[in-house]
Formats: C-alpha cells, structure tokens, sequence
C-alpha cells in the first residue's frame, strides 16, 4: 500500500487554537454571563475559626429596598451535605461540609447567610450589616496536637490512612544505619487569576435549571447538585466558559454553586455570585499542609532497605469532595523512582478549624517528593557520598519495568508502566552541566559566596481512568464538530484534541472545532484533573477519528466506485492514492451528500494509570543577611511518552515551576492563634512574579512511551511543579553547606536568616 500523504500534526508545536479569544478581549469568563432581571448573590462569612452559633438578625438587611431575600440554614436545611467525588472513605462522611452553617462555625470564612439583592453592591452592602450571634470556642490549630472532639460524636482524627508492603521491622533492625527526619510543608494553594464564580438560570419554558460558570468536572458536578437538589440529567445541565486558571481548586462543587442553583429554582430569578479575591483566599480549597515524621533503614553504602512514613495532614475543618485524595497520594506515591523493598505509610487525617482542603498541582506528590527527596540528601550525608551517587545507587531500573509497587491509591493499582529513569538523571544532569557546575560553585564558595546545587526526582502520575467518550462529526462545510466531556482550565485540550484528530483523520487541524463541558452536548464525562486528559481523551479522540475515517472512506467508496483500500482523505479532500487515477471529493461534498451520516463516537477505558517521571536540578545563591535566595540556574527534565505539541508541554513546565517556586518560598496561608487568616490579601500571601521565577531549561524526552495507549502518551501538567521544593531544599542545603538544614517550606526570608543565624 502506497504511503498516505497526511499532514503530521502529532508531535508538532502548532500555535494554540484557544488563544484568539482570549487575546483579542473575546473570552466569556463566569463574570461575563448575565440574564434579564438577575440578582446579585452575597456571602455572609463566619468572622470566628470555632464558635456555636445561636442566631443571625438579618432584619435591618432586609429592610433595605432592593434586597430580597437572605438565606440562613433553615432554608436549605432539606439540601444534603456535599459528598465525596475521590477516596470518599466511610469514616470521613460525618465531617462532611453543609451550604450554610447550622449550629456551629468551624473556620473563618464558613458560610452562614446569603443575602439575594438587585445587584452586587446592594447584596455586599446587605450582608455586612446582617448580625450573627456566635460564641466563640476553643479552636483546634495544629494537627500534629493529639487528636481532641470535633463535636459530641466525632474525633478530629476521622480516620488514618495505612499502606505498605514488605518487613518493615525487619529492615530497621538489620540497617546498618537509621536516618530520622521530621519535615513539613507548608499551607498553600491555586490562585487562578479568574476567581470563582456561579450563574444559576432556571429556564421555565423548559422546566431546565442551569449553572453557567461550570469547570474542571462539570458532568460529575451535574450529576451530584442534580441529586443535591432533586434534579434529574435531563432538567440540569452546566455549561462551561472561559476558565482563568485550575490547579485542582477550580470546579469542586463548594457551597456557593449549590445555593445559586437551589435559588434560582426557588426564586424562578437569575442568580449571580462572583467571588472576590479576599473570599478566595479564606474560603476556595487550601491544600498541602503534612508534616512527616520519616525514616529509612540504610545499608553501609546507602541502599534504602525501608522507609517508615508516618505524617499528619492538617485538612481544616471539613471533608470536601477530595476527601482522603491528598494524603492517600502522599502514601502511596512516595516511594518514587527508587527500589524500596519494604514500606509503610500511616497517614493521620486531622480535622482544624482552618479553611478546608482539596487538591492543588501535584497534590500528594509535592509533599511526598520533598520528604523522599531531602530523605535521600540525608543518607547520602549520614553515608557520606555524592547526592546523585546516592540516587544511582537507589534507582530502580529499566529492566524492572513494568514495575508493581505493591500500593494503590485512587483505586488502582500503582504499576510503573515504563521508565528509564537513570537515563534521564544523566541527561538532565549533562543538560545542566552538572560536573562543571560543582566546580563553579566550589570556586565560588571559596570566594565567600554561599551557592549550592541540587537535584531532585519523581515518579508522576496521570491519565486516571475509567473512561473517557468522543464523537466525532463531519459538518457539511467540511470543518469537524468534536465532542468530548473533558473540560478545559486552559492546558490547550482544544489545540492538543485538534491534533490527534487532524493527523487520524485526515484533515487541518484548524479545521476541528473541538467543544467540551457542555453536559448537554454529551452524556457523560469526567472533565479534566489528575493530567488525565491528553492521555484519556487523546485515546478517545484517536479512536473516534479512526473509526470516523473507516467509515468516510467507506461511503466515498461507494460514490466514487473505487475500493476504500485505494482512497486516502488528504487535507480534508478524498483522493485515490497510489498515483491511481481518478476523480477526487471534499469532505464538505460526501458530508452534503450523505447528511447526518459522517458520525463516530468511541470510548477509551483503562483501569490503570500511565507514570511519566522527570528530574529536576537547580543552582541558588543565598544572602544569609537578607534571607533572600536567587535561582540563578534552573533544568526540567521529563519523559512524557509522547508530546502531541511539544510547545504546550513546555507552556505546563514552565508554569507548573512558578507554582512550584511559590510553595517553596513565598506561599503560605497563615493563621493566628485564634484562627484568624493571616493570608487575606495579596500583600500577605506572597507569589512569584516574573521577577523571581527564573528563565529555565526544559527537556521533554520520549524515550518511554506507556504501553497502555496507542500514542505513548503519558500526562505533562505536574511535573513541572512536584519536586520544585526538594530540589531547592537541597541547593540551599549545598549554599549554606550544611545537610539538613532544610526541614519546611516554604523556605521564606524570615526562615532562612533563622537558620543562617543558627
């Protein structure tokens, strides 16, 4: 058979189909979305971390002209609390989060009221003058304090989490040594430059309740407010716009989206709640916050014989929808790239009266890989060797792969489905010009300068299963409708999805229209989180187009009284190929001809997920007067199977290192003793600018493509993030030459001139 002429697009860094929108003005982001005759939705927000609540006054409030309604519990007391939407464990229910609060308030910010008023100035106005009533109680600040009530009932401690395999006690008592470490992370989270926002729209004609402003899981999300609020599939449906900004804190159902929904239902009115940046930083998901009392068991040459991994994750005050997410990856994700023949995770889920907790980029992997990683810098310490000796030692190797950890999390096995992670540490390592760099800073430090070099790795996950849909359409003017329940937070799925069909297809990739989180357009999904969306939707997308084409080529056949063998669909045209003559026809012609007929749908299911895997290495400079640190050098290395468009694996690299940057030293929530948020305006929470996230150098390899797809793609929107705090730990660890010293992030000024002091 003669070779298609078909345009590659797979593996090309084409311009991103998305961004025409969004530069020219043109994007319709949540705040954009108005109806006729909407109100304005405000919060009244809980100004006490823990305290029963005996009543709210809204009379004064509502006196106001223009305010029409304020809301407390008791009239959404009938509306059930928030479920679980990953790793819902049994014993956590009870702490599940309620729309309004009840009888008592468990962190500052909490909802307890909702004022309904003609617009938002009015509705803000309202509920600043809406008294509460609120004894305050003790509250519960640390999570490694033993565990105290969190109400008459329950525990502050709802559950632990254990994994593991192999003799862990064995292995401590035959280790030659035992390295103790107790390190922490620090409270931080996604600030989207979008913040939140709901519209809730009840269409009478078609008795059809809607939620416009919907992200991230918007098939999910109908289906559980439609259960929330008795409503079935086909008389709800979310519809998303423009989205600035994920990271895992966009799109999980909160208390906010509920109620405009429940609102407009009962008002028969248009309901608008838009958040503002103090209330994102109090109320919209915190995350990361673990502190891990660790140990390895190590032979005399540094061989980890077995890790013993017990941590406290400091959830706030309720179980949102991640539920036991965060610290069950933390569990199981430890162990990373290295051999570990015996391994034991016990994982404390503790309850505070702080803001509650989902997930942010890299969740559970940020925390385990700086733990992992500065536990690696210690034994190589305690053995005295190089730090990337102690790594090569301890790596497991291609002839391992695939590899079964022995652990599960997100209910799967965990099963590294291909890897050469030694190969990659030393191109990374070349790429960085590791060994004259160490000659560098040891020229420099003997000058007075306080630089140091470090290097981390980890093993990422992502393409999480089950399932993921595609339809495919050929329009009649040629140009192709695909359909998918993915969701986008602005990673370029309509760019990447556009490729995969293009090149299958036969077609530009300009060409496809790609349309997602419409949950009227397409029964199921299951949007876009955990880097699964390349993987599972490209499958899909694959699939469908395939199928697409067979089934083109089968009809054109048939009007062009040729075999479909000898045809080829060439730049949206159908054509003999072989140098067979013949006449040839658009797809816009067959499309025409046979209306209605150009279809495919096809699904992608996987029951395991693919484990790209990366290295990171970075060069700082530390002035112990000021506490400041430069990054004066900065090296990604990742193996993502296959980049279907290298530059937008670059695009989530890069930003995935500024998020990175800001959780290992600037970003961190911080409460007073009474749980009072310190964080409450940009002023307080510091995040990286340009300025302080330094110019990079980023190397995407293929060298291990997954087996588990037919592309080899494995997910690229974490790695970028994941070992950003173990590798700058371990740089500054090298400037300030002392191993060790790096025990919590973020590492702020104020925490390194401590140290330095020390």
């Amino acid at each position: 058979m003669a070779e298609s002429k078909q345009k590659k697009f797979i593996g090309r860094s084409v311009p991103r189909l998305e961004d025409r929108p969004l530069l020219t003005g043109r994007g319709r982001f949540a705040a954009d979305v108005n109806f006729p005759g909407q109100w304005a939705m405000r919060v009244v927000r809980s100004p006490i971390a823990h305290g029963r609540l005996n009543g709210i006054d809204a009379s004064v409030a509502l006196a106001m002209p223009g305010v029409h309604a304020v809301w407390t519990f008791a009239d959404v007391a009938h509306i059930p609390p928030i479920p679980f939407r990953l790793t819902g464990l049994k014993a956590l229910e009870p702490y599940q989060q309620r729309v309004l609060a009840s009888d008592t308030v468990r962190y500052v910010g909490e909802p307890v009221a909702v004022v309904f008023a003609d617009n938002a100035y009015l509705a803000e106005d309202a509920a600043e003058i809406v008294e509460l009533d609120i004894e305050p109680l003790a509250p519960v600040m640390n999570a490694t304090d033993a565990p105290g009530p969190f109400d008459t009932m329950q525990s502050t401690e709802p559950d632990i989490i254990r994994k593991g395999y192999g003799d862990v006690d064995a292995a401590f008592k035959a280790a030659d040594f035992v390295v103790t470490l107790e390190l922490s992370v620090g409270r931080h989270s996604g600030v989207p430059l979008e913040t939140r926002g709901a519209i809730g729209y009840y269409n009478e004609a078609l008795d059809r309740l809607e939620m416009h402003g919907a992200a991230k899981v918007p098939h999910w999300n109908r289906d559980t407010m439609g259960r929330m609020l008795g409503r079935s599939r086909d008389n709800f449906q979310l519809f998303e716009g423009h989205v600035g900004g994920g990271f895992g804190i966009r799109g999980e159902i909160y208390p906010e989206d509920v109620i405009v929904c429940a609102a407009a239902l009962h008002f028969r009115k248009p309901i608008k709640w838009i958040e503002d940046r103090r209330e994102h930083l109090i109320s919209a998901n915190h995350s990361r916050q673990q502190t891990h009392r660790v140990r390895a068991a190590i032979d005399a040459e540094g061989r980890i014989l077995a890790i013993d991994n017990e941590f406290f994750h400091d959830n706030g005050a309720y179980m949102r929808t991640h539920a036991a997410t965060v610290p069950d990856l933390a569990a199981a994700m430890l162990p990373g790239p290295y051999r570990i023949p015996a391994y034991r995770a016990t994982a404390h889920l503790r309850l505070t009266n702080k803001t509650p907790c989902g997930t942010y980029r890299a969740p559970g992997r940020y925390e385990s890989t700086f733990v992992r990683e500065r536990l690696l810098d210690a034994i190589a310490a305690n053995v005295g060797i190089d730090k990337v000796e102690v790594r090569k030692r301890n790596l497991l190797s291609k002839s391992a792969m695939p590899y079964t950890l022995g652990l599960e999390t997100l209910g799967t096995h965990i099963v590294y489905d291909s890897g050469d992670y030694g190969l990659l540490l030393d191109k990374a390592l070349e790429r960085a010009g590791w060994p004259k760099l160490q000659k560098d800073m040891a020229k420099r430090r003997a000058n007075g300068e306080m630089v140091g070099a470090g290097v981390a790795m980890f093993v990422e996950k992502s393409g999480l299963g089950p399932f993921d849909d595609v339809r495919v359409e050929v329009k009649n003017d040629g140009n192709i409708e695909l359909i998918t329940g993915a969701a986008s937070v602005g990673q370029g799925i309509e760019t990447a999805m556009a490729q995969i069909c293009a090149e299958t297809l036969g077609v530009d990739y300009t060409s496809v229209n790609v349309i997602h989180g419409q949950t009227d357009r397409i029964g199921r999904g299951l949007g876009a989180f955990a880097s699964r969306v390349t993987v599972m939707t490209g499958e899909a997308t694959k699939r469908a187009s395939t199928r697409l084409r067979t089934h083109v080529l089968k009809l054109a056949a048939e009007l062009m009284q040729a075999d479909a063998g000898e045809l080829d669909i060439v730049d949206g045209e159908i054509v003999h190929i072989g140098g067979v003559p013949g006449p040839s026809m658009k797809l816009a012609d067959l499309a025409k001809a046979r209306p209605g007929e150009l279809i495919a749908e096809d699904t992608f299911e996987s029951t395991h997920m693919v484990y790209p895997y990366g290295v990171h290495v970075a060069a700082v400079r530390v002035d112990a007067e000021t506490g400041g640190i430069t990054i004066e050098k900065y090296v990604m290395a990742y193996d993502v199977g296959k980049a279907v468009n290298p530059m937008l694996v670059e695009g989530q690299i890069a930003g995935g290192l500024a998020q990175g940057i800001g959780g290992a030293l600037f970003e961190e929530f911080l409460y007073d003793e009474s749980g009072e948020p310190l964080s409450v305006t940009f002023a307080d929470y510091l995040m990286p600018t340009a300025h302080e996230v330094p110019e990079s150098s980023i190397l995407i390899t293929e060298d291990a493509p997954s087996p588990l797809n037919s592309l080899g793609l494995k997910g690229a929107g974490e790695g970028g993030t994941t070992p950003v705090g173990a590798v700058l730990a371990s740089a500054i660890d090298d400037a300030l030459q002392r191993p060790g010293a790096i025990l919590t992030l973020p590492v702020t000024p104020q925490r390194l001139r401590a140290i330095c002091k020390k």
